[in-house]
């Protein structure tokens, strides 16, 4: 394995049922619980709360990054970020995600699609996604097509 530019590493006790989450840098120290829309008691995050922060995160790097090399200013993107947990059989069930992209500053669609699908290529969590689950884009109101 190649030697890696950075390393995040947490301690989590009790999954996500009654758990404890805190990073090794002390930067995130959390509880974890289910939420009610699974018969949880809620009152506090669940894994995926945070795999939606971190993507929305994530993305909004490389749009920023993609964007300058594009020459597009991608600085001031919104992004609202849905990751879902979707029933399959057998009482199993399945990620998925949407993002929803606001591009104020890249009002032309064709621009702005051009931008996010690139964006798309080259986050980590977008890579770290495809092929595995489904990942719904929008940018400026327009549902992209994969």
């Amino acid at each position: 394995m190649t030697k890696p530019a950075y390393t995040a590493e947490a301690h989590v006790t009790g999954g996500r049922a009654n758990g404890h989450g805190r990073t090794a840098s002390g930067e995130l120290d959390i509880d974890v619980r289910m939420p009610k829309e699974l018969g949880g008691g809620g009152g506090a995050t669940n894994p995926e709360e945070l795999f939606a922060v971190g993507y929305a995160a994530c993305f909004g790097s490389a749009l920023a990054l993609v964007g300058q090399k594009m020459g597009l200013n991608a600085e001031d993107a919104a992004i609202v970020s849905k990751v879902s947990l979707v029933p399959e059989g057998g009482g199993q069930l399945r990620l998925a995600a949407e993002l929803d992209v606001t591009l104020p500053s890249v009002p032309d669609a064709g621009q702005a699609a051009g931008l996010v699908q690139a964006a798309h290529q080259v986050c980590p969590y977008s890579k770290a996604t495809r092929g595995n689950i489904d990942v719904a884009l929008t940018v400026n109101g327009a549902s992209l097509q994969q």
